[in-house]
């Protein structure tokens, strides 16, 4: 009796961090069992990186500051890429969960809203870091240096971090309003693909025209290379990091709580 008792009176913030490790082990469990993702995970950063550096280098070198080599300036757009990219898991999964009836089994359950989406969310950072670790080990074999010292990786896991969670949580807003996982694929495309390309991502916004350049040099993405870039290679970083730290918390104090809220709708109906 005192032990039921001493259950009923926890925090429900106590239930809540439970349920969201519960749902971040599922969601890890289904990564980890999942040998396309695997592959995936591995595989596709290292394909982008290999393919850009050896397509794009030449001809783009040539436009960069004097000793800055192409793979040293595409290594932070590529790690933005690919978590971006990544960050689709999220909202396919999610997709999948209301699609497939799994919710209602959970909706029976005495559950916190929020654990299933913050399970996806979680998940994906160990999964894009994963994609991250395995992408630098393919840049230095490819001739990738930084000049990064130890307080300086630990500024750029921290923007890496950032960025994931931002753009999980705003893909997990996706995941929940698309009717199908071809919807949520197309979606996230049509939101990643110009933000990334129109971006610093693998050319100077220098050589754009002025119209591009201004959408180029004051969206997020561009906050976050320039950022993670002057890091990774010892120039001077400037405001892009404060910047890019203010649109990472910006829009997950926006994209959290909407999140949770058409989630709850969607899950109720």
């Amino acid at each position: 009796m005192a032990t039921e008792l001493q259950f009923e009176h926890k925090p429900k913030i106590v239930f809540a961090i439970t349920d969201a490790l519960i749902m971040i082990r599922r969601s890890t469990t289904h990564i980890v069992r999942n040998t396309d993702q695997l592959l995936g995970t591995f595989f596709q950063p290292i394909m982008f990186l290999v393919l850009f550096a050896a397509v794009f280098g030449g001809a783009i070198e040539k436009s960069l500051p004097h000793g800055v080599s192409y793979i040293n300036f595409l290594m932070a757009g590529i790690i933005i890429q690919t978590v971006a990219f990544g960050s689709t898991t999220t909202a396919v999964s999610i997709c999948n969960d209301l699609q497939q009836g799994i919710i209602d089994r959970f909706r029976s359950l005495p559950m916190n809203n929020i654990a299933v989406l913050s399970g996806h969310v979680i998940s994906d950072l160990f999964r894009n870091g994963l994609s991250t670790v395995v992408m630098i080990l393919a840049g230095l074999a490819i001739g990738f240096r930084s000049s990064a010292n130890l307080f300086e990786w630990l500024q750029i896991a921290g923007l890496i971090v950032l960025f994931t969670l931002a753009f999980s949580w705003l893909a997990a807003i996706v995941g929940v309003l698309a009717k199908s996982v071809e919807a949520v694929q197309w979606l996230t495309f049509v939101i990643i693909f110009p933000l990334t390309f129109a971006s610093s991502a693998f050319v100077s916004t220098d050589s754009m025209n002025s119209v591009l350049k201004a959408f180029a040099q004051n969206q997020p993405i561009t906050q976050f290379i320039d950022a993670l870039r002057a890091l990774l290679l010892g120039t001077p970083i400037g405001n892009h990091g404060w910047i890019a730290l203010a649109w990472g918390l910006g829009s997950m104090i926006i994209t959290i709580p909407l999140a949770s809220i058409l989630f709850r709708r969607q899950a109720s109906r």
